[in-house]
C-alpha cells in the first residue's frame, strides 16, 4: 500500500527534520558520504520552511551538526563528488 502524500507542519515537521538530521548523523559515523549528503540536503531543505519557533525546539546538538559541522564538508566551497567509472575488463 502506497503511504498517502501530504504536507507536513507543526510538530510533525519538526519530528521530521529531527529524525532526518540523526539518519544524516548516522549514515556520517558510518562513513558513507553520499547517502548522508543526500539525507542532510532532504534535512536541510525541510529545516528552512520551519517557523523560528519551530527552530527552537529543534535539539541544539542537531542544529549545530545541521548548519556548522557538515557545513564544513559538504558546503558549496567543496568539490562535489565525482560519478564513479565502471572498470573495464580486459
Amino acid at each position: 500500500m502506497a503511504k498517502e502524500e501530504r504536507p507536513l507542519s507543526g510538530p510533525e515537521l519538526v519530528q521530521e527534520v529531527c529524525r532526518r538530521i540523526r539518519v544524516a548523523r548516522s549514515y556520517w559515523d558510518a562513513h558513507n558520504n553520499a547517502a548522508c549528503r543526500r539525507e542532510r540536503d532532504r534535512a536541510l531543505a525541510l529545516y528552512n520552511t520551519l517557523t523560528p519557533e519551530q527552530k527552537d525546539q529543534i535539539p541544539q546538538v542537531l542544529r549545530v551538526w545541521l548548519r556548522y559541522r557538515s557545513e564544513k564538508y559538504f558546503g558549496a566551497h567543496r568539490t562535489p563528488p565525482q560519478k564513479q567509472q565502471k572498470k573495464r575488463s580486459r
